[in-house]
């Protein structure tokens, strides 16, 4: 069975820039999870490539349905916006390595839902006064900026990435990304570290049956 890479960090601390590297890279065979949301798409966004969009109603009947794993609601200015992940076909190959973005509270209840031992933790983390000219330099490059959100969203993470719930989610290694291409190797050299020791001991306990 494969493992389940969860990306973590704050916003602007690089995610999505290491998420298309880790994905795009051919050795590690890493099998993209999409997630969801009822946010409204920003400009240069894709639907199905950095979220499948969708409405309130449809959350409810995926919810309804059993499907949803992992939910989380923001009440932004600018309404309820939902990011949640969906058992839907992306997870049906059970022997391939999966990559996804989440949250500490999304990582909890992919474990409860998949089991502690086929999750990977990868932590993000960027000093705060970088994080907060990237966050505002993306937003200035939106046609209807919300900088109020931004706002909300870098003092939230700081709540929602506290010391105490990092050790509470049982997370130690932690990646700086000050220079991308060395973050990028160390992560790298950590997913293939993984993936392999559960592989090799996948098939120790296949022998030992």
């Amino acid at each position: 069975m494969g493992r389940i890479i969860c990306l973590m960090g704050k916003s602007a601390a690089g995610k999505d820039t290491i998420y298309r590297e880790l994905a795009g890279d051919g050795e590690l065979g890493l099998q993209k999870i999409i997630p969801y949301t009822t946010r409204p798409v920003r400009e240069g966004e894709r639907n199905g490539v950095e979220y499948f969009f969708t409405e309130e109603a449809d959350f409810w009947i995926l919810k309804e349905q059993g499907r949803v794993i992992e939910d989380r609601a923001y009440h932004t200015r600018h309404g309820l916006w939902r990011y949640f992940t969906v058992n839907d076909s992306q997870f049906q190959d059970e022997s391939r390595n999966y990559i996804l973005i989440g949250t500490l509270e999304a990582y909890g209840k992919l474990q409860e839902y998949f089991g502690r031992d086929r999750l990977v933790p990868v932590m993000v983390e960027l000093e705060d006064g970088i994080r907060l000219q990237r966050a505002l330099d993306r937003e200035k490059g939106q046609e209807h900026p919300r900088y109020e959100e931004m706002c909300r969203r870098f003092l939230a993470d700081s709540e929602d990435f506290s010391e105490d719930r990092i050790r509470e989610a049982g997370i130690g290694r932690r990646f700086q990304n000050e220079e991308l291409h060395r973050c990028l190797e160390e992560i790298r050299n950590y997913i293939r570290e993984e993936t392999g020791r559960h592989m090799r001991q996948g098939n120790t306990a296949h022998w030992q049956e």
